[in-house]
């Protein structure tokens, strides 16, 4: 490696989680080929048993409170589904089915298995997919259109569960008294509130309580379960999917109604995937296995129970389950268990801007990070307040958990539907599976997938249209930016001249050679960056040492440190750095540079030029005039360049260029 003199100040390597696309950060063509290792650390059995415990509280906390609202919305009088012991052991039957074929053997074993180098979710499955199509030669137009739609479907559905979550456990004390049904709206907004506003001080204290909790929850779900069970063992019969298919087969239309409410059950099995990263397939699968499903499945066989001796319960059958003397602890626990459920999708949120921003389809945002040890524990102001005030709008705007039913199932199916499409694309190419056979599953899948989906836009007018809102806005915006982004590179591209036609010019008109270090970002590795050109032409100097640094996002997770940076040794002092990073890592710049280990490190000698583009465009090719002016709003608001590389502001010069696309 080439020992640079008068390098730049160094900081302590953070692999968090990163936030932003800048100018100066390019994205390499995707390729199978040498994939990026990932390096594991061994756990000790200790350290097993509590990352499969804290995963109870991250991965399982939305799809575990599901038992509070489903099968009640599955019998709500607006379906107009009698309480009988046929429509109890159908619903039952169905929700048990659901659980197994569409988390177990979707998610458990099927698409949990399409990992982007030990990363999950929706938009990791879209760049793997992405990246296999490609490498096959095929169009993957398809592919990034679905992914990022299911990603905007995912943003909608982090405002919905926290306020039906929270809703559905506060309205417990409408069981206590009616006398405090008055007041489960207010308190509901108080908890969501207090919920967001907590997200500054980051996750790690809550997040020692989360795996706890929900373990405490899953259990009491399985006591209220068998204790009901026990005394109607009969329920058991509901395992057989024979009662599921009658259920279908008798009820017509009404079926389908129904199983937009049996869809509840399984809302949260997105998250499975998405926190495929942080827990790993192992750990996911053991606690759902042996710990979740077990629960709900007996929860749910135990609601069933209660119903067919209490039909009038059915409006509040969760909370009927439990006697009079826990019937305040339960309703305390499962506010705890609803608020973990809540954070896990809040920081989802935030972890999918980090990927959407680093994947270039979000422009910078301020990012903070929460914890100094803990990778992953971040914080994004912007997208916390959409998220609390949407919420917050929800519970106001709808006023109870079942009036909030109606918004909830149509954005998290859809993602499941797209989930399962883009899946076919790496089993096809990325396991070699064959094609009839791959197309065979995801025709399954898809189909009953498609069942919810129908389902679930029979509420559209109910609320539905709520979620495809919010999912359009976001679609757009990620569209916008993405080709704006596109159109901007390539006019950047125009402008940059060779390396060498700057060292000519050099030569001729020899300027001074100041002291100190100088970084210039460049997005074209191999040609003069536009901002060394500026510095060149107004102030004629050029410093002794010149860093043209490229920051190049892999279509990978994560690059280890030992390959995070490359250096080639130029001529006249000019060496050219290139800064490797994941899609799911944060560019920290003089963290990287102190990598060259050279040892004349001079920070106060070093300054890092950083450009500035203003966006002058009112037309351009394939961008309606709409777009453009849309696209002009977001890159006007994005986060500084300096934050976002880590940058020390006080080092940084910054050099405004006019860009008309």
């Amino acid at each position: 490696m080439a020992n640079l003199p008068d390098g730049g100040p160094a900081r302590g390597l953070d692999d968090s989680l990163l936030a932003c696309v800048i100018p100066g950060v390019t994205f390499a063509d995707p390729s199978p080929a040498n994939p990026l290792p990932v390096t594991m650390q061994q756990s000790s059995h200790d350290s097993r048993l509590r990352t499969g415990i804290t995963a109870l509280g991250v991965v399982f906390g939305d799809i575990g409170t599901s038992p509070l609202y489903a099968v009640r919305e599955c019998f709500n009088p607006s379906l107009g589904v009698p309480v009988t012991r046929e429509s109890t052991f159908g619903v039952c039957s169905l929700i048990v089915w659901a659980l197994i074929l569409i988390v177990t053997l979707k998610y458990i074993a099927y698409i949990l298995r399409a990992d982007d180098k030990g990363e999950g979710g929706v938009l990791a499955l879209l760049n793997l997919a992405r990246v296999a199509v490609q490498a096959a030669g095929k169009s993957s137009g398809f592919v990034v259109t679905a992914g990022l739609l299911g990603a905007a479907l995912l943003f909608s559905d982090g405002m919905v569960t926290p306020a039906i979550s929270v809703l559905s456990a506060v309205e417990g004390l409408g069981t206590l008294s009616d006398g405090l049904s008055p007041a489960v709206v207010p308190l509901t907004v108080v908890i969501v509130l207090s919920l967001f506003l907590v997200q500054r001080q980051g996750t790690r204290r809550v997040g020692l309580i989360f795996g706890p909790v929900m373990l405490i929850w899953f259990a009491t779900l399985a006591v209220l379960g068998i204790v009901q069970i026990v005394r109607h063992p009969e329920i058991l019969g509901a395992i057989s999917p024979v009662y599921a298919w009658n259920f279908l087969y008798h009820n017509g239309i009404m079926s389908l109604v129904v199983l937009g409410a049996v869809f509840l059950a399984v809302t949260g099995s997105e998250s499975l995937y998405a926190d495929l990263g942080h827990f790993g397939l192992p750990t996911i699968r053991t606690a759902w296995l042996f710990i979740v499903l077990p629960a709900l499945t007996l929860n749910y066989l135990g609601q069933g129970a209660l119903l067919l001796v209490e039909p009038d319960a059915r409006g509040d059958v969760f909370f009927r389950m439990a006697p009079d003397w826990a019937l305040a602890p339960l309703i305390g626990l499962s506010t705890l268990a609803a608020i973990v459920a809540s954070q896990a999708l809040i920081s989802g949120s935030f972890s999918l801007m980090r990927q959407a921003t680093m994947l270039g389809f979000w422009p910078r945002v301020s990012i903070r990070h929460t914890s100094a040890s803990a990778m992953g524990q971040i914080y994004v102001p912007a997208i916390n307040w959409l998220l609390m005030f949407g919420a917050m709008g929800l519970v106001i705007g709808f006023g109870s958990s079942s009036a909030l039913a109606s918004v909830y199932g149509l954005a998290v199916s859809a993602t499941m539907l797209i989930t399962t499409l883009l899946s076919y694309a790496v089993a096809r190419y990325v396991w070699r599976v064959h094609w009839l056979l791959a197309l065979g599953i995801t025709v399954v899948l898809a189909a009953i997938e498609v069942a919810f989906v129908g389902a679930n836009s029979l509420k559209i007018g109910e609320g539905g249209w709520f979620s495809l809102v919010i999912a359009a806005v976001f679609f757009a915006l990620m569209t916008t930016w993405r080709r704006g982004q596109q159109l901007m590179a390539e006019r950047r591209a125009q402008e940059v001249i060779p390396l060498q036609d700057f060292f000519e010019v050099m030569r001729i008109e020899i300027p001074a050679r100041v002291p100190g270090t100088a970084v210039f970002l460049a997005i074209d590795a191999e040609g003069a960056p536009v901002t060394l050109m500026q510095n060149f032409t107004h102030n004629r100097v050029v410093h002794r040492s010149v860093i043209i640094l490229s920051v190049v996002v892999e279509p990978h997770p994560r690059v280890p440190v030992g390959q995070r940076v490359q250096v080639e040794e130029l001529s006249d002092g000019f060496y050219r750095v290139r800064a490797r990073y994941g899609f799911m890592q944060q560019p920290d710049i003089p963290a990287a540079l102190a990598l060259l280990e050279q040892p004349e490190v001079v920070p106060q000698h070093t300054t890092f030029f950083v450009g500035r583009t203003t966006f002058l465009a009112e037309t351009a090719p394939g961008m309606s005039r709409w777009r453009i002016r849309l696209y002009g709003a977001m890159a006007r608001n994005a986060a500084s360049a300096t934050d976002f590389l880590r940058l020390p502001p006080d080092r940084v010069m910054e050099l405004g260029t006019a860009v008309e696309i």
